[in-house]
């Protein structure tokens, strides 16, 4: 019996941006391909479904990305984004959102200053939701 096998050689972007929109309650303000830029013509078809330039907003934050060309993949090393969050509830909501299919380094949990958690997402993206 012959096994179907469908490789998608994209990026990540728009799946990690509308996850992000859904966790943080934002909105995704604009996601361009390389196949919808003015540089079209010098890109290689293959990249044309890539994401050029994604913006998100939630609240006053934003976030931006892209797709990361082949052969410069990386991992998120030394840093952690921060969210600073108003509401004990809505930090739990964000930071257990964040945490389904990824990596939880430190539960949610309440500490001297109010609440904290850290969690790495199912894109490796590394976070800390804190709530004063």
């Amino acid at each position: 019996m012959h096994t179907t096998i469908q490789i998608s050689p994209y990026g990540q972007c728009r799946a990690a941006f509308e996850f992000y929109a859904s966790c943080l309650g934002g909105k995704i303000q604009m996601m361009q391909t390389h196949g919808d830029s003015p540089m079209k013509d010098q890109t290689p078809r293959e990249w044309h479904d890539r994401i050029l330039h994604a913006r998100l907003t939630a609240g006053d934050a934003v976030l931006m990305g892209s797709d990361q060309p082949p052969g410069q993949e990386e991992t998120a090393q030394g840093m952690w984004v921060s969210l600073n969050v108003d509401r004990p509830a809505d930090a739990e909501r964000i930071f257990n959102a964040l945490a389904e299919g990824g990596q939880i380094h430190m539960p949610i949990q309440r500490t001297f200053w109010g609440l904290f958690g850290m969690t790495v997402d199912r894109f490796g993206t590394p976070w800390m939701v804190n709530c004063e």
